[in-house]
């Protein structure tokens, strides 16, 4: 599954945009440098019911932002992505 592939799945299963979910955990506080991944895993555990594979492309988001990096790109199989930006406004309005 590729990185936006979760942000997608993450999305169906919240109903939460990934930028939506990352300025709650904003508003918690989770976005700090020190705040362990654990932590913000174990918050979309249990108020959204995320995997912790899910969660951990959450966490990604949330600590680096958008930017992945290039190694994921133009590669082949199932985990490549097609950019080095991640879309994190929603599917229904991601450009195609």
């Amino acid at each position: 599954m590729s990185f936006q592939a979760y942000l997608t799945a993450i999305e169906e299963k919240t109903g939460f945009t990934p930028r939506a979910l990352v300025a709650l955990a904003h508003e918690r506080g989770l976005d700090e440098p020190t705040t362990k991944a654990g932590v913000i895993v174990d918050w979309l555990k249990a108020d959204y019911g995320l995997g912790r594979g899910h969660a951990m492309a959450l966490v990604y988001v949330i600590k680096n932002g958008a930017t992945i990096n290039e190694k994921h790109v133009g590669t082949d199989g199932v985990h490549r992505d097609e950019t080095v930006e991640l879309w994190l406004d929603g599917k229904d309005t991601r450009p195609v």
